[in-house]
Parts: structure tokens; sequence; C-alpha cells
């Protein structure tokens, strides 16, 4: 039996105070951002005197200055821009006509030599523009197998 009283009994909270006095929670959406002024508008920052602005979730220069670049910087960049593109593309074609001549002599080429062996093949085959008429057998035989 304790001397002072039940050391397990706590005390008794105090009541709740009431949630919230205002009846502002009542209102609707619309009704509170007019009331409040909780249209914001879009966020904007001042970094190192350049003016943002957040905008479809990307961060955008205001004018004047865009990326801490000046107007004549960025009009010089994107002519420089556009030359190299043009360079590059004029570029690409001629690589492509390369190629595209690179394939016609190989394919000339394979033809040649087709057409060589299917001529030595053939057994006779004479030149008449780089070499004379052979004079007997023995020439045409020589002459074949030179070719």
């Amino acid at each position: 039996m304790p001397l002072f009283g039940n050391t397990f009994s706590p005390k008794k909270t105090p009541p709740r105070k009431s949630a919230s006095l205002s009846n502002l929670h009542n209102l609707d959406r619309s009704t509170r951002e007019v009331e409040l002024g909780l249209d914001y508008g879009t966020p904007t920052m001042n970094l190192a005197g350049q003016n943002l602005k957040f905008e479809n979730g990307h961060w955008i220069a205001e004018a004047g200055i865009s990326g801490g670049v000046d107007q004549r910087e960025a009009l010089r960049l994107r002519k420089r821009n556009q030359q190299l593109e043009e360079e590059n593309s004029l570029l690409q074609m001629k690589v492509d006509i390369l190629l595209d001549m690179g394939l016609v002599l190989a394919h000339e080429r394979e033809r040649v030599l087709l057409s060589q062996e299917s001529t030595t093949q053939e057994g006779l085959r004479i030149k008449t523009a780089t070499t004379t008429k052979p004079n007997s057998l023995l020439d045409l035989e020589i002459h074949v197998k030179a070719s």
C-alpha cells in the first residue's frame, strides 16, 4: 500500500482546443484564392543579374539576356551554328558521292574480272587493238596464254 497514493494512475489530459476558429475551411478553392490572394503567378528568381521564370516545367530567361550571353553573342553563335550545319551537310553529300563512285568502280572491276574469266574458259581471246594478228597457230596459243 503506497503512502502518498496510487503511483500508477496518470493525470487526466486537458481537453483539446477547437480545430479552427475560422470558417475558411468551409469555402471552396476558388473563393479561398480570391479572398486570401493565393494566385502567385509564375515563379521568378534573379541569379547573377539574370531574371529567370518557371514556365511549363523549365526555367526560361526573360528578355534581354539569354543564358548569360548577350543578344549579339547569341546572334553570332546562331550564325556560326548555321554555317557549321551547312558545311556538315556539304561534307556528308561529298562522302555519299565518293561512296557511290567507289561502288561503281568496284562493280565495274568485278564485271571486267568476270568477263575475263569467261573468255579464258572459252579458250581463245584475241586483242586486236593492242596486238597484231597471229600468223600461226603457235602465235595464237602464246597470245591466249599471255592474256
